[in-house]
């Protein structure tokens, strides 16, 4: 397969092919996909609305840098920003949704399009959805104010190697993964935005009653691996027509 400016990943038989494997996994599995060319592609149950966990602390990053868009980080917020994504601290978490509140949250969903979004609840019971998820991975660059987007980015780059599981471990190093995760008790999920040579797509999977952790993990893991092995295909035959 050649890696192409008008090749469209994923491609409709991986996407039925993540589908599938969704279905058969125990609990509850929503996720949606935004492809290679920014148009949303469903995927299952993409509207359910499940509590956000720590996901939301994505969405607390975007909200904190655009209310502080035009000046510097202080070395403070820098503090708590960093703990608050790349090892996903609650305390940090508070702190900055303390700062931006649920009407910060609540902007980012604006400018990200988002249609589902609930808060007034709790941080991390803020109602989240698949689909919003991926859009708002999707356009995170234009999200970002331009003065912090290179340290934000390399913040949802940079979380733990322990907390780098789901779509991180599908992609086996052949991209650059940006993602932040979310969990409790039967409740796994992760949002990622997926980068290679120029492109990029957004995966979001919500998982509830999930058996363990693990399980919950290897379900994010194998819709993932579905949706990206077209990609890793393609990557693979470009490197090896270019070596020859």
């Amino acid at each position: 397969m050649a890696l192409t400016a008008v090749t469209i990943f994923p491609t409709p038989a991986q996407l039925h092919a993540a589908r599938r494997f969704a279905v058969h996994r125990h609990g509850e599995v929503s996720f949606a996909v935004v492809d290679s060319h920014g148009r949303d592609r469903g995927g299952r149950n993409p509207a359910r609305r499940r509590p956000s966990a720590s996901v939301v602390k994505a969405m607390l990053l975007v909200a904190y840098v655009r209310a502080h868009g035009h000046e510097r980080l202080s070395p403070r917020a820098r503090g708590l920003l960093a703990p608050m994504i790349r090892v996903s601290g609650n305390q940090a978490a508070e702190a900055i949704h303390a700062a931006v509140g649920d009407a910060g949250l609540r902007a980012v969903g604006r400018a990200a399009r988002m249609r589902n979004l609930s808060t007034g609840h709790g941080l991390f019971d803020t109602g989240i959805t698949a689909a919003d998820q991926a859009r708002f991975f999707w356009q995170l660059d234009s999200l970002l104010p331009r003065r912090h987007r290179a340290y934000a980015r390399s913040l949802l780059a940079g979380v733990v190697p322990e907390q780098r599981w789901g779509v991180p471990q599908a992609s086996h190093g052949r991209f650059h993964v940006l993602i932040k995760g979310g969990w409790r008790n039967g409740l796994v999920h992760q949002s990622a935005r997926v980068e290679w040579w120029g492109h990029h797509m957004a995966i979001a999977v919500l998982t509830v009653g999930d058996p363990g952790m693990a399980y919950g993990e290897r379900t994010i893991q194998g819709i993932a691996a579905r949706l990206l092995s077209p990609v890793s295909q393609a990557l693979k035959g470009s490197a090896i027509a270019h070596a020859g």
